[in-house]
């Protein structure tokens, strides 16, 4: 019995390594006015193993949607796109004017100070999906960017 307890340690263990593949830091939403119905959601993300960012959630929104930005004829445009791609050792940055979390149909003001939970799901070259739960600091209206400050969080299944 207390072989088979060490042997079921071990493999949970190795199954809890595999599930820290995915490391996001600084997550942050910008603040909102009373009546503001949308906002966005910036972060980076870290992925061990190539992996792809395909949903967000979070309970104060009623839609998330993964954003980007981009020049299009010396024009900006916005819009929402099915994933994002996250190569293995490289940190991809969701940020203002570039990739970031569409925060639509907001159910209340978001204040600055609070934090918001969001549900980031990622999935493998082997389509096999695993959430990040993780919590954003909502920031001034006029943030633009990432403190000095890094908060790691890691994917739990």
């Amino acid at each position: 019995m207390k072989s088979f307890l060490i042997i079921l340690f071990s493999l949970l263990i190795h199954a809890g390594a595999a599930f820290a593949q995915v490391q996001v830091s600084e997550p942050w939403i910008r603040a909102t006015v009373p009546a503001q119905k949308t906002s966005g959601a910036y972060m980076q993300i870290n992925a061990a193993k190539e992996a792809r960012l395909v949903s967000v959630s979070t309970p104060v929104a009623g839609i998330s949607e993964i954003h980007e930005m981009a020049m299009v004829n010396n024009v900006m445009k916005m819009g929402a796109i099915k994933g994002l791609d996250l190569p293995a050792g490289r940190a991809v940055e969701l940020k203002p004017g570039g990739y970031h979390v569409m925060l639509l149909n907001l159910k209340r003001q978001l204040k600055e100070g609070e934090t918001v939970p969001l549900t980031l799901v990622v999935e493998g070259p082997d389509k096999k999906r695993q959430s990040i739960e993780i919590k954003a600091v909502v920031r001034p209206i006029q943030a633009t960017g990432a403190t000095d400050a890094p908060a790691m969080h890691e994917m739990k299944h």
